[in-house]
C-alpha cells in the first residue's frame, strides 16, 4: 500500500460569481505542483502505522516506522529513527547511510535521471481534470478555512496516459479544495474496482477507502498531513487480507532560505483574487 501513499503525497470557468468544478480543480492542480516542488524545502517528522487485520476487522499485529527528513545537497531525504519504539534495525541504519552516500555524491547525470523519473512518477497528476467528471456539491469548513466541496467520478471511456493514471477508472470520491488558494484540503476516495499494483501482483480490491489531509504551511503551499488507507487485497489473486495504514506528518520548518524555495516553486496565485478569478 506505500505505492498508494507515494501517489497521495505525488498530489490538485467562473463566472459571475458561480464556481466551476472542471476550472476549480484545474487550477488546485498548478498549486499542487508548487507544492510538491517547495516540500523539498522543509524538514518535518513522518510516522508509518501499519496495522493487519482478521476477518473480523480485528488488529493481528503493528509496525511503527519514524522518520525524520534531513537535508542533503539542498533536497531532503527521510531517515528511519525508530521501528516499533526501539532504534532502526543495523539493516535499516546501512540502508540509510548508502542512500545518504549515494545522494553526496550524486553526479549531475545521476541526479537528472532521478529527478525525471520522479517527474515521471508524478505525471498521473496531469492527468486528473481529463479522467473525471467534476460536480460541485458546495461548501464546507475546516480548520476555520472555507472549501469547495468536489465530487469525481472515473470518466466514462477515459484512457489512461501515464504509469498510475490507469488506476482513476477504478476509485472515486470527493476533493476539499481551499477556496483562497486552491490547495487540497482534502481527499476521500473509495475504491470500485480491483486494480493492481505493486511488484507482487497485489490486487487492491473494491472496498478499500483512501482519505488524505493536507495542512497550509505557508501561502500556497499545501503538505500532506494526514494519510489513511482501509484496504481489502489480495496477493496473486488468491490470499486476501485486510491492513490499514495512517502515515501523520507534523514539525514541518523551512531547511532553506525563503528566496530559495521562491526560485523553486512557481509563482504563487493571488489569494486576494475574487471568486470570478
Amino acid at each position: 500500500m506505500r505505492t498508494i501513499c507515494a501517489l497521495l503525497l505525488a498530489g490538485s470557468p467562473i463566472l459571475l460569481g458561480q464556481p466551476d468544478a472542471r476550472q476549480i480543480v484545474t487550477r488546485s492542480i498548478a498549486v499542487a505542483d508548487r507544492s510538491w516542488a517547495a516540500r523539498q524545502s522543509y524538514l518535518y517528522l513522518e510516522r508509518d502505522e501499519e496495522r493487519h487485520l482478521d476477518s473480523e476487522g480485528r488488529i493481528t499485529s503493528t509496525d511503527v516506522r519514524v522518520s525524520k527528513a534531513v537535508l542533503v545537497n539542498g533536497e531532503t531525504i527521510d531517515q528511519v529513527i525508530s521501528h516499533n519504539g526501539k532504534p532502526p534495525a543495523p539493516e535499516q541504519i546501512k540502508k540509510d547511510q548508502e542512500l545518504l552516500r549515494k545522494r553526496r555524491s550524486e553526479t549531475l547525470q545521476e541526479r537528472t535521471a532521478r529527478l525525471r523519473a520522479e517527474k515521471d512518477n508524478r505525471a498521473f497528476i496531469d492527468e486528473v481534470t481529463n479522467a473525471f467528471d467534476f460536480r460541485l456539491l458546495g461548501e464546507d469548513v475546516i480548520a476555520g478555512r472555507s472549501a469547495y466541496v468536489i465530487e469525481a467520478v472515473p470518466k466514462s471511456g477515459y484512457r489512461a496516459h501515464s504509469k498510475y493514471g490507469k488506476m482513476f477508472s477504478k476509485v472515486q470520491g470527493k476533493l476539499w479544495v481551499d477556496k483562497l488558494d486552491l490547495g487540497w484540503v482534502r481527499v476521500d476516495a473509495n475504491v470500485k474496482a480491483p486494480f493492481s499494483m505493486g511488484l507482487f501482483l497485489a490486487r487492491v480490491q473494491p472496498g478499500t477507502h483512501i482519505a488524505f489531509e493536507q495542512t497550509r504551511v505557508a501561502e500556497g503551499i499545501w503538505l500532506p498531513k494526514h494519510i489513511e488507507i482501509k484496504a481489502e487485497a489480495k496477493i496473486l489473486f488468491v490470499k486476501n487480507y485486510q491492513m490499514q495504514e495512517i502515515i501523520t506528518y507534523s514539525e514541518y520548518h523551512l531547511a532553506l532560505p525563503p528566496q530559495v524555495v521562491a526560485r523553486r516553486t512557481k509563482p504563487p496565485l493571488q489569494s486576494n483574487s475574487p471568486p470570478g478569478f
